[in-house]
């Protein structure tokens, strides 16, 4: 399993990105959290089989329609344990 955490920049707002990046966890059994940014980007945490995390970071990189990444700055993380993928409130 390996973890690593996420800063979306962009037009990742307003577009759905959230809910989609959910959905997208959920097909492929990664599991962590997902929030908004106070300064418009989208922060998540991931953790996972490897080939699950480097299919939901790919994605990350393009998110769904309407969003326009820039730039997604990825760390390696610990894992957290997380069961699961939720939507915490915007930090």
């Amino acid at each position: 399993m390996i973890a690593r955490h996420l800063l979306i920049r962009g037009v990742v707002q307003g577009v759905g990105y959230r809910n989609a990046m959910m959905l997208t966890a959920g097909k492929l059994a990664v599991n962590g959290w997902v929030r908004n940014r106070h300064d418009g980007s989208v922060e998540a945490h991931v953790e996972g089989e490897a080939a699950a995390v480097q299919t939901l970071l790919a994605w990350s990189r393009q998110g769904p329609r309407g969003a326009r990444v820039s730039e997604v700055v990825v760390e390696t993380a610990e894992p957290a344990g997380h069961r699961g993928f939720s939507r915490l409130p915007t930090a």
